[in-house]
């Protein structure tokens, strides 16, 4: 099990995408750069804020060990986020890392499997990092992002550097019209594994694809956490093993896990 850490780290840059998204890039000075695996969150503490007393958990975007960046893909919803929004390079973030464990990788001599990476919204944020880490070890993954609008497609040009990338859009006006599980890549069941991050019900979605067509598949599950650490018990999720917390024992979980009525 990787040490858990609590330090603050300097934010290096702040990137405002449009009025719903931005981008944070930490640095940490003055400290052994931390590992980080695929899927992994950090708990974010939100200071001088009466509302938002709580940490918020945000996955890992991307980690950059040669520049020691970390990267947080923020969807300004309330409080706690418009506080991140509004940071400023060198302020400083304190973080709980790395929490939770990652997405399973497959074996580097089997270099030929088909990897499928599905997000939905800010759901896509994991699969950035995910996509690197599996490049990095052999894989060319494909990637099916899906969004209300093309507003919410964010980083395809990273994403694109890493792999193929299919997109949909409800509006229709990038990528197919429609949600991911309608995708017409889908269609072709042309999958070894499955790795998806997005609102639960898409995610159902594509368990459900997964288990007909007899495709291995993982969820990052998004329960709502306050502490991380397990102790608060306000993520618990019900899997085959009892009620189990997402924040420790996940939040990346094999369907086969998951007491889902798929």
């Amino acid at each position: 099990m990787m040490k858990k850490r609590i330090a603050n780290w300097k934010v290096k840059e702040n990137i405002t995408f449009n009025q719903n998204y931005c981008l944070l890039k930490l640095t940490l000075e003055d400290e052994p750069f931390p590992e980080f695996l695929p899927g992994q969150f950090v708990q974010v503490k939100i200071d001088n804020s009466e509302k938002a007393f709580l940490r918020r958990p945000i996955s890992v975007h991307y980690v950059d060990e040669k520049e020691r960046e970390l990267y947080l893909l923020i969807q300004i919803v309330g409080t706690g986020t418009r506080y991140l929004s509004c940071l400023q390079p060198d302020d400083s973030l304190n973080l709980i890392y790395p929490l939770g464990n990652g997405f399973s990788i497959p074996d580097p001599s089997k270099k030929s499997k088909k990897l499928l990476l599905i997000g939905g919204g800010i759901g896509s944020a994991p699969l950035l990092y995910l996509g690197a880490f599996l490049r990095e070890r052999g894989f060319t993954p494909t990637f099916l992002i899906g969004a209300r609008s093309e507003r919410d497609l964010l980083q395809l040009e990273e994403f694109n550097k890493l792999g193929t990338v299919y997109t949909t859009t409800e509006n229709g006006r990038s990528g197919e019209k429609g949600y991911v599980v309608d995708h017409s890549l889908l269609r072709k069941k042309d999958a070894d594994f499955i790795y998806t991050c997005g609102p639960n019900l898409m995610m159902l979605s594509v368990a459900r694809y997964a288990r007909e067509n007899g495709i291995p598949c993982e969820v990052s599950l998004e329960n709502r956490m306050a502490c991380g650490i397990g102790a608060c018990l306000c993520c618990v999720e019900h899997t085959i093993y009892g009620n189990t917390c997402v924040c420790t024992k996940g939040p990346v979980f094999n369907i086969n896990e998951l007491e889902w009525q798929i």
